[in-house]
């Protein structure tokens, strides 16, 4: 998905963001690419970093500072620094909102595959390996691969483990054509998300892009999940009104059959967030409550 961006602050791999670049010029380039978005994330994007850092397969890092306000360019700056053999980018994308930071990340990935992480959850050390494998297993027919949230201490609970399973191979066939992962934890073909059209907010501006997305990457191919592929999120919510949609939009998201899921989102859901002013900025946000497991 490389590009020029729109407003030139899209830096490419080769351009002026990068922090680091690969350090043995014989190796073959990592099939992955992390991209995290990030504002004002300087108390949690430390612990991203080293999760990411502990990952069993090579990748390439391009972290997109979206107008933050605090020193998390810094807290990256001094990560790319003790890790000189990941190639890092950071880059600056000021117009606000979530939107705008994938976006411009997603122009600069050249790699067969691409992750899409928070800059405040935490990834197991197998996270982008086991995504790969299934990837792989599942052929090119599967354009994404997307992972359950887990409380850090407690993945290896049965319950637990019951509900990935759950999560893995049942509900994803009573509820077909749905995402059923938050955006913390997509994984895709990276050609397949440009097909897609990727996350643009001249097609979805508003909260619920990763829902929005995986319908549009359902046009292009399978979503793929397993029992053992899961991330960490933060226990910290964003206030749900402001950031999530109402019980009756979700109990109408589920009823909708694939087939007429443009409708839903287009006609009805769009509506009715821009009735709500629940534009993807509104993430910029930061009245957390703490949910404790």
């Amino acid at each position: 998905m490389q590009g020029t961006g729109r407003s030139g602050q899209a830096q490419s791999t080769e351009g002026q963001g990068a922090l680091n670049r690969q350090d043995d010029a014989t190796a073959a380039p990592p099939r992955w690419t992390v991209v995290i978005p990030c504002y004002n994330e300087e108390a949690f994007i430390g612990a991203t970093l080293a999760s990411l850092a502990a990952q069993t397969e090579r990748f390439a890092l391009i972290v997109v500072d979206n107008a933050s306000t605090d020193a998390s360019a810094a807290v990256v700056r001094a990560w790319a620094a003790a890790h000189p053999h990941i190639a890092t980018h950071l880059i600056d994308e000021p117009k606000p909102g979530q939107v705008h930071a994938l976006r411009a990340g997603l122009l600069a990935v050249t790699t067969e595959l691409v992750a899409v992480c928070d800059a405040d959850t935490e990834y197991p050390p197998a996270y982008l390996a086991r995504a790969a494998a299934l990837f792989d297993a599942r052929g090119p027919g599967t354009v994404a691969v997307l992972a359950h949230d887990a409380v850090a201490g407690a993945e290896a609970t049965l319950p637990a483990r019951a509900r990935r399973w759950l999560y893995s191979n049942v509900i994803p066939y009573l509820l077909s054509g749905q995402a059923h992962a938050g955006g913390y934890a997509h994984c895709y073909r990276t050609a397949a998300l440009g097909a897609a059209g990727g996350y643009d907010a001249a097609i979805w501006p508003y909260v619920v892009k990763d829902h929005e997305l995986a319908h549009r990457m359902l046009k292009q191919g399978n979503i793929a999940y397993a029992t053992d592929h899961w991330c960490v999120p933060s226990l910290r919510r964003a206030d749900r009104k402001g950031v999530r949609w109402t019980l009756f939009e979700r109990i109408v998201y589920h009823a909708t059959p694939f087939a007429l899921k443009d409708w839903f989102f287009y006609d009805f859901l769009a509506k009715r967030f821009v009735g709500r002013k629940q534009t993807d900025v509104v993430l910029r946000q930061r009245e957390w409550t703490t949910k404790v497991p």
